[in-house]
């Protein structure tokens, strides 16, 4: 039995001719088997140690709470780890965040039911070529090589009022009335994370010393994207990624792990781990925040690892703006000379979301090459 399967809409004369981007990714089969097929190795020098346990990074929880209280030391001390954090890597958690443990835990419990299906029930959900929204298998269907080891569903959120129930709207379309109250718990959820990242961004308004309405407001109307991880288990799981080293594209990643541990960042010049706590949500700055900041706050390179016998899901919630909005940094974090000194183009996140989708796998530099990509012309 071959180990990446044709997909079953192929008919079978057609069989000896698809082409690679109709390979399938089936993690009840490949959790179980000891050789890893080619496409899913990574070379050396991105391949996991598990030999050599990564050290942990440790970042002062941020208490949201105190922050939004208003209280002077609590927003001075608030602002000053997260100035820190971002301005080295990129990555922090919160903590105390207002966010009901009771719709986490529901949406903990929906990826284990839609992950847990037979692959031809998650096909119906099946991603297009050059669309971000959708099922996908190891994605398998952009890439051909260095394939992360998991299975994904992504959806939108847009707190535009035409699209107020967008992600239930989802789910009912694509995948049936059985599936409604996956789809309202994804929607409660997306609406509370869109609540929590503004909240956010005012405190990324007061650490860059520009006030606290300033991101806000430039977020408040957002086209976002949630997104469901699963990573099976993985037999060689030095062999293989889970996700590959990268910086998220988007503005800021709010995640929330499961217990299992996978997650890691890359800090002085080296892979920490990062702990799972049920009661934080894992924050870190993507690219368009990058350049929003004039690259004063580092988008955080991360990748996932798995292992060989539990699984890990873990709930990625992309903050993005608006999709025609200008991502152009405030006056007041340009380099304060004669040239005004800009470190990137101005583009809008539509333009960024179809250059990653169409043109480039997301990477560690993937806001360079985009930059470049802008101003040759997009060529």
């Amino acid at each position: 039995m071959s180990l990446l399967l044709p997909s079953p809409s192929l008919l079978p004369k057609e069989e000896t001719n698809f082409r690679q981007n109709s390979l399938i990714f089936d993690a009840s089969f490949l959790q179980n088997e000891t050789t890893i097929p080619q496409q899913f190795m990574w070379p050396e020098d991105e391949k996991p140690h598990h030999e050599l346990p990564p050290p942990q990074l440790r970042v002062p929880p941020i208490d949201l709470n105190d922050f939004l209280t208003g209280d002077p030391l609590a927003v001075r001390n608030a602002a000053r780890l997260v100035d820190a954090a971002c301005r080295k890597h990129g990555f922090f958690q919160v903590v105390n965040h207002g966010i009901d443990q009771s719709l986490v835990n529901e949406a903990h419990k929906i990826m284990d039911r839609f992950f847990g299906m037979p692959l031809l029930e998650k096909q119906k959900a099946q991603r297009k070529v050059g669309e971000y929204c959708g099922y996908a298998s190891s994605f398998t269907n952009r890439f051909s090589s260095k394939l992360p080891w998991k299975e994904t569903l992504s959806v939108r959120y847009s707190t535009d009022p035409l699209c107020s129930n967008l992600v239930q709207d989802y789910f009912l379309k694509v995948m049936g009335d059985d599936f409604s109250h996956l789809g309202r718990i994804c929607q409660e959820y997306c609406e509370a994370m869109s609540r929590l990242s503004l909240r956010i961004m005012e405190l990324l308004g007061m650490s860059l010393g520009i006030g606290q309405s300033y991101f806000r407001d430039f977020y408040e109307e957002n086209d976002s994207i949630m997104r469901l991880n699963y990573y099976p288990r993985c037999q060689k799981p030095d062999e293989t990624l889970g996700t590959g080293p990268h910086c998220d594209p988007t503005s800021l990643t709010i995640l929330h792990q499961d217990n299992v541990g996978g997650l890691e960042v890359f800090v002085d010049d080296k892979w920490h781990s990062i702990a799972p706590c049920s009661e934080a949500f894992v924050v870190n700055i993507g690219d368009t925040f990058m350049a929003l900041s004039n690259g004063l706050y580092k988008s955080c390179l991360h990748r996932a690892v798995v292992n060989s016998h539990t699984p890990r899901k873990s709930l990625a919630f992309f903050l993005s703006p608006k999709m025609d909005k200008v991502v152009c940094p405030p006056k007041a974090l340009m380099v304060d000379d004669e040239n005004n000194q800009r470190i990137y183009p101005d583009f809008t996140w539509s333009t960024f979301l179809e250059f990653t989708q169409k043109h480039y796998r997301a990477d560690k530099n993937t806001l360079e090459a985009f930059s470049n990509w802008l101003n040759n012309g997009r060529k």
